[in-house]
């Protein structure tokens, strides 16, 4: 697949958050339908609440049989991020405003050549107000798996937005793509995005192009018009949904620094603001500034303010240390 951009199209090319994505593709990793490779840790821990899901909302059961891989996967379920402030329920509600006969055809489509769900599923994927049940599934996987993690994981998401949008203007879009994904290029002007059996060229044309990083799926490539084209793809430092890093089995810096102080400057390999490293960290604003104002004096810290954020990196002396 190629995605041409002409020269306007610049100015439409954006970045966005979806909560709705996160906890649709959460609800995948947990259900197997997509392998959970470096989340693997996280789907252990978190398998028994989707049986828990499951029989307290029958809805998310039928959410489920829809999940397929490699295959067709009804679209009005992703309705596409808003932007980065976009909230889940705004996602929802773009959702819930899907038309019946829209909802009928994709899940026709969805579930053809598909082994037959449970009875109950097909009651429910079969019913006049399937849109809001589903709906209601996805709600109940949100505040569920996703909202009480919420702060963590949107930290994960707006570092990878500072990191990409800043190495596009500062040195252009092979930077900006490089390590999104291994199928992922950028060359003549277009995107480059290697999927199986898909030779497709798209020009957006003014269309607009957002881009979303995510915690919980990996590249996924959507163009519903008159919706902007969307890549998603994995966000840098997954890990850190997990925790915050982990220091090597022969620390030395801990005992340096002291193992809080460490800790922030093992998280800032990639810039942070004070709130995302406080979310990433489950410290308190106050000690994560303070540790902030030491490393930043001692010169193994920067700190650039872009309007009311603050965004700090490690220095080459903060590297050199870390190593």
């Amino acid at each position: 697949m190629l995605i041409k951009l002409a020269g306007a199209d610049l100015a439409t090319c954006s970045y966005g958050i979806s909560p709705m994505l996160e906890t649709h593709c959460a609800l995948r990793l947990l259900a197997g339908a997509d392998p959970a490779g470096v989340l693997t840790p996280w789907v252990e821990r978190r398998r028994g609440r989707l049986a828990e899901l499951r029989r307290a909302v029958p809805e998310v059961g039928a959410l489920a049989a829809l999940f397929r891989k490699g295959g067709y996967n009804s679209d009005f379920l992703l309705p596409g991020p808003v932007g980065p402030g976009g909230s889940f329920a705004e996602e929802l509600d773009a959702l819930r405003a899907t038309p019946p006969e829209v909802a009928r055809a994709e899940i026709d489509l969805n579930l053809r050549g598909h082994r037959g769900p449970a009875e109950y599923a097909r009651r429910i994927l079969a019913a006049p107000d399937v849109v809001d049940r589903l709906a209601h599934a996805l709600d109940a996987g949100w505040r569920t798996l996703i909202e009480p993690e919420w702060p963590r994981l949107r930290a994960i998401l707006e570092r990878d937005i500072v990191h990409r949008a800043g190495r596009l203007a500062a040195y252009g879009w092979a930077a900006a793509l490089d390590r999104m994904h291994p199928r992922v290029t950028w060359a003549d002007g277009a995107i480059a995005i290697r999927m199986t059996g898909d030779d497709d060229v798209f020009e957006v044309k003014g269309q607009g192009l957002m881009f979303t990083p995510t915690v919980f799926g990996d590249l996924i490539v959507r163009h519903k018009p008159p919706q902007p084209f969307n890549v998603a793809y994995r966000a840098r430092g997954v890990a850190d949904s997990l925790g915050p890093p982990a220091p090597p089995h022969d620390d030395t810096l801990g005992p340096l620094l002291g193992a809080g102080r460490a800790a922030v400057l093992r998280a800032l390999t990639g810039p942070a603001t004070t709130s995302q490293l406080v979310a990433q960290l489950g410290l308190s604003l106050g000690t994560v500034g303070g540790h902030l104002a030491v490393l930043h004096a001692a010169g193994l810290v920067t700190r650039t303010r872009t309007g009311r954020s603050v965004t700090y990196a490690t220095t080459d002396l903060g590297l050199q240390l870390l190593a």
